[in-house]
C-alpha cells in the first residue's frame, strides 16, 4: 500500500464555508497538522477559531516533523477555544522509520493505523 505526507492537505483542507453557510461538513478531522511553517500558512494561522462544527486533532506526541512538532499544538488548541465540540486525541508507540514528516515515520501513525482509524470512527460516531 502507498503512504503519502498528509499534512499538506490540511493546509488546503479547510473547506472555507466550514464556519457557516449551507452545505457544509457536519466535522472537521484534523491529522498530523501543520503547527509551523516558514513558506506557507499553519492552520494555526488560519480562521478556525469560526468554525462552528466539531472538530477532531489527531497528533503523534512523538512526531518529529519540524512542521508538525507536539510542542506546538497549544497554539492551535487555544485558537480552537471557542468551537463548541474539540478535542485533542494524542497517541505515543508504534513504528519511527525513515524521514520524520513521512508515513514510516510517528508522522503517519506507523504501526498504530487501525487504533487511530477505530478512535476517530468512534468519535465521529458519538455525535
Amino acid at each position: 500500500m502507498a503512504h503519502r505526507n498528509e499534512s499538506r492537505h490540511t493546509v488546503g483542507g479547510l473547506p472555507g464555508d466550514a464556519a457557516e453557510g449551507t452545505g457544509r461538513p457536519d466535522g472537521v478531522v484534523l491529522t498530523a497538522t501543520i503547527l509551523r511553517d516558514d513558506r506557507g500558512r499553519p492552520v494555526p494561522d488560519m480562521e478556525v477559531g469560526r468554525l462552528t462544527i466539531p472538530v477532531l486533532v489527531v497528533h503523534h506526541e512523538q512526531d518529529g516533523c519540524r512542521l508538525c512538532l507536539f510542542s506546538d499544538m497549544p497554539r492551535l488548541m487555544d485558537k480552537l477555544a471557542t468551537v463548541p465540540r474539540k478535542e485533542l486525541m494524542a497517541f505515543t508507540g508504534g513504528e519511527n522509520r525513515g524521514d520524520p514528516c513521512e508515513a514510516f515515520a510517528h508522522h503517519g501513525f506507523n504501526g498504530l493505523e487501525r487504533q487511530v482509524v477505530a478512535r476517530i470512527a468512534d468519535w465521529i460516531l458519538s455525535k
